[in-house]
């Protein structure tokens, strides 16, 4: 093996990060070191490897890489143990000796970190919470939170679209609840009108919907909604490391894979084609990615898919973080530029196809690949990435450098002091519950002002039938003499009542419109803002010429995406 060849073709002239050096009988060459270009990062990648082999540590490792290049970064922490990312790590001769024998001049360094969580803050997930609105989560990735089958997914798709033509806002799973109620009882006759739901599929949805809701779907979906572009920020220069505590994913496989990718789905709603940059905007790093898979609908896939295939000309990349490449769907795995895969074991028939499938996914090599993959130890693995213009890198065994920063948990008292003084715990940490579909339809009313059976209507029609019964009384007993003064008076406050409630609804649902109208106005505003004081830096010709370029990017992104995720663009 000529090593000074391989470590030849792991220099690059554009912006780099070292994540090792080669291993050549089982020893690192200090000398030859296996670089990364940071801006293939948003060709995505992959992070691969049996348990215990050190994925968790060259995750970390990347995203110490990125950050100090100043690379926003998103990690999804099943294990809880990437918080150690916001102290140094410890010193130690043992650790600086080890080091150096792989060339890496190791000292320590922390990061800054944001601690978010899915939907509410507790102990064992501190953090901002992150919450989504049922209407902008969209009925497909709502359908694989809930776990519908196709059928059931195309009804609730027929759901939403009956929610949106009645003006009913639906912003969490009590408003959704609300309607599908409706719809098998008193609004039943409403199914008809949207394609024939049946009420044995309504009554399953709704079951699915009480079940998300008490797997914490009740604290995720709701007000105020997380704003992706709070994950893009830089602090001193290194870019911000947003870590989403999910300790109980395997309680909540459905609703965490579906909230993944709404996040991206909002990313690519809301960010400019930016095409192939110098480094990425942000990298989201996907822990159990095989969990994003299993089980998923056809419909599903095809977005995620689609997902990974145009999000990086907006500038994200994304790492799958799993056990083995076939974990990974094969039109996903051709995208993933970059490949780090620690060791494999082969202890069966299904073992020994999964670890020749792997190997088959590296370019090809004068090593023995599946050999290299039985023979690594912990923190060793094979890497290939792109060079910048696009080419396979040769493989190369590596000697994965150490992290700078903790290698697992952060103390308690730092984690504690990180979420009080976060400004996204400030904006985020109160949850919101307005005047939406369910206090609509609890009300009577549907979006468009006209009365549902058993609210207002109900009422109007009761007070009828009191009325003729008076009137049918009144007059057998007078034997044709004239109504009843007082039953008349009687009648007229009951009219008069009647249409106060009608009115005072009115009213209320207007002013809940004009406070969402002004909400979305004066972000349309600030948005208007900003693009106005981006393009007086420009000359008059550039001026013209990215005016032209945001609004059709804005337009293609807007078509795509609710084809695609059909989650709603905010």
């Amino acid at each position: 093996m000529d090593v000074s060849k391989l470590a030849e073709a792991y220099k690059f002239d554009s912006t780099t990060m070292t994540i090792g050096a080669f291993l050549v009988d089982g020893a690192p060459v200090p000398d030859a070191l296996v670089n990364i270009p940071v801006g293939m990062l948003n060709r995505h990648g992959l992070v691969a490897g049996g348990t215990g082999t050190g994925k968790t540590r060259t995750v970390q490792l990347l995203a110490e890489g990125l950050s100090a290049n100043g690379v926003s970064v998103f990690l999804s922490d099943v294990k809880g143990d990437l918080t150690g990312l916001l102290e140094p790590g410890p010193p130690s001769e043992k650790l600086t000796a080890r080091a150096a024998a792989q060339g890496q001049a190791w000292q320590p360094a922390q990061f800054p970190v944001e601690s978010l969580s899915l939907g509410e803050t507790s102990d064992t997930a501190p953090g901002a919470p992150i919450r989504a609105t049922v209407t902008d989560f969209g009925p497909i990735l709502l359908s694989r939170a809930l776990e519908l089958n196709q059928t059931q997914s195309q009804s609730l798709q027929l759901i939403f679209t009956w929610a949106d033509k009645k003006g009913l806002e639906l912003i969490d799973l009590k408003d959704l609840k609300a309607v599908v109620q409706f719809l098998t009882d008193e609004g039943k006759d409403e199914l008809k009108e949207i394609g024939g739901v049946s009420t044995q599929t309504a009554g399953v949805i709704l079951r699915a919907v009480s079940t998300l809701e008490a797997q914490g779907g009740d604290v995720f979906f709701g007000e105020p909604d997380f704003e992706t572009a709070d994950l893009m920020r830089a602090i001193d220069g290194k870019g911000v490391i947003s870590i989403l505590e999910m300790n109980d994913l395997m309680n909540r496989p459905a609703l965490a894979s579906a909230f993944l990718m709404w996040l991206l789905a909002d990313l690519f709603n809301g960010l400019p084609e930016v095409g192939d940059a110098d480094k990425p905007k942000l990298v989201v790093f996907f822990d159990e990615a095989h969990l994003l898979f299993s089980g998923a609908s056809k419909e599903f896939l095809a977005s995620i898919t689609q997902t990974v295939k145009l999000i990086r000309s907006k500038g994200v990349g994304i790492i799958f973080i799993t056990q083995t490449p076939k974990d990974i769907p094969e039109d996903v795995l051709g995208q993933l530029g970059t490949r780090i895969q620690h060791a494999l074991r082969a202890f069966t028939p299904d073992d020994k196809k999964a670890l020749k499938a792997t190997a088959d996914t590296f370019p090809e090599s004068e090593f023995d690949v599946e050999e290299l993959l039985t023979s690594l130890g912990t923190g060793e693995a094979i890497v290939t990435t792109l060079d910048p213009k696009g080419r396979p890198t040769p493989t190369a065994p590596t000697k994965i450098w150490a992290p700078a920063s903790v290698m697992g948990p952060a103390s308690p008292e730092a984690l504690a002091a990180l979420v009080a003084a976060s400004p996204l715990g400030a904006k985020y940490g109160t949850a919101t519950d307005r005047f939406t579909a369910f206090e609509d339809l609890e009300d009577g009313v549907i979006g468009n002002g006209s009365e549902v059976a058993g609210g207002v209507g109900a009422g109007s029609a009761s007070d009828s039938a009191g009325s003729a019964s008076a009137d049918s009384t009144n007059a057998s007993g007078a034997k044709g003499q004239a109504l009843d003064e007082s039953a008349l008076n009687s009648r007229e406050q009951a009219e008069l009542e009647l249409e106060r409630k009608k009115l005072e609804l009115e009213l209320k649902k207007q002013e809940a419109k004009a406070a969402s109208e002004a909400k979305k106005e004066a972000a349309a505003a600030e948005r208007a803002a900003k693009a106005e004081a981006r393009a007086r830096a420009n000359s008059p010709i550039n001026k013209a010429l990215t005016s032209f370029l945001r609004s059709a990017g804005t337009q293609v992104a807007r078509e795509i995406t609710r084809s695609v995720f059909g989650a709603r663009r905010r």
